[in-house]
This record gives C-alpha cells, structure tokens and sequence, in this order.
C-alpha cells in the first residue's frame, strides 16, 4: 500500500477543529502529513519585512517554520516525525507502524530543485514530497470552501499557491484531492472519497473536490 500525503494548511493551525482532525487523522493507515507553516510562517514575512532579506532566505526559513508546525503537531497528537524527506522515505520503508508520519522539511537537502521564493508554498512542496516518496494520492486540507475542481481558478482564488497548477500537470501520476477540513465530519471517509470514481480527476487542471 502505497502512502497517501496529506497537506494540513497552516490556517488551521488557530482553528478549534484542529484536535479533531488529528485524532481522525491518527485513523489513517500509511499516512504522511505536511505542515504548513501556520504562525511560524507569519513570523518568517514579518521579519523579512523588518529586517530585508530576499526571498530565498525566506523561502528556507519558510520551510523551517512548516517543520516547527509539524513538530508541534506530532507532539501534540503523539505522531511519528522524520526530518528530511530522505529520512521519511526510509522510515516508511522499514516500519510498518500505523501512526501517521510528519514531514519536517529541510532547507539543505529537500526540493532543492523548486523556485525559492512565496510563489510556492506548502501545497506545492506536499506535492514535490508525494513524488519524491511515490505517493500516489495528495490531499489538501482547507480552512475555507473549495468553490472549483480547477485548479487555476483556485491558484487566482489563492486558496493554492501559483506554482501548483503547473507543478500538478509535471507530477500528473499523482491523484489530487482538496477538504474543507473546518467543515469534515468524518475526515477518513472524506480522505477515501476524494478518490471515488464519481470524484476522480478526470481532465487535467482539475482535481478532485469533496
């Protein structure tokens, strides 16, 4: 079984759900959480607006903060952490423990390839991490509805970064799907229906909406 990524966004790093969702998350077999950066990221914007550094400093700091996300989030709901997208994909291999795993991304070793700069953000990199580890599915997990499966309305709308549409049709094997987390009930049957074949991608540009 192959591992499923999910992206919880770091908007929901202040919301009253956020407990829920990793309790039903921890239900998950073979799961991989990306953070985004959450309030860790703020700090990152705020002091480049103070202090003027470019962006590519930003962009690994910005990676930092989604792995202090993710270690508050694995400490907070008792999950699995690896540092390093190298060092994940060898846990994955060698254990077969259930418990979700956090991606604590490393700005020395981890899509080095990828623009450095706000252009891309933690939707972009979960993507780059479903491929590099040969994640089949991503789903992303929203603090806002998902008004459209196309995923250039939704980079214009902001609710994914303007890198991903064209990151999405690079990395086309990889089944995409998008939650309103704030609004999901029962998050591992939604996690399973973004892939139903109701819901399937089924032209690109476009993913699945549940």
């Amino acid at each position: 079984m192959t591992p499923i990524v999910v992206k919880l966004g770091g908007s929901l790093a202040a919301s009253p759900q956020l407990p829920r969702l990793l309790e039903q998350l921890a239900a998950v077999p073979k799961l991989v959480i990306v953070p985004g950066g959450g309030p860790f990221a703020d700090s990152v914007r705020l002091a480049q607006k103070e202090h003027g550094f470019d962006d590519a400093a930003a962009h690994d700091m910005a990676l930092l903060a989604m792995a202090q996300f993710g270690r508050m989030l694995a400490a907070q709901a008792g999950f699995r952490a690896a540092w390093g997208a190298e060092r994940l994909a060898a846990e994955l291999a060698r254990s077969q423990r259930q418990a979700p795993l956090v991606w604590l991304p490393d700005p020395a070793t981890d899509a080095l390839e990828v623009e450095r700069s706000w252009r891309i953000t933690g939707d972009s990199l979960a993507l780059w991490l479903a491929h590099r580890i040969g994640a089949c599915r991503l789903v992303l997990l929203k603090s806002c509805p998902i008004p459209t499966a196309d995923l250039s309305a939704l980079a214009t709308a902001k609710i994914v970064d303007e890198i991903f549409p064209a990151m999405a049709q690079t990395y086309a094997d990889i089944g995409i799907g998008a939650i309103d987390a704030t609004h999901a009930t029962h998050l591992r049957d939604e996690l399973e229906g973004c892939f139903a074949p109701s819901l399937a991608q089924k032209k690109p540009g476009e993913i699945a909406v549940f």
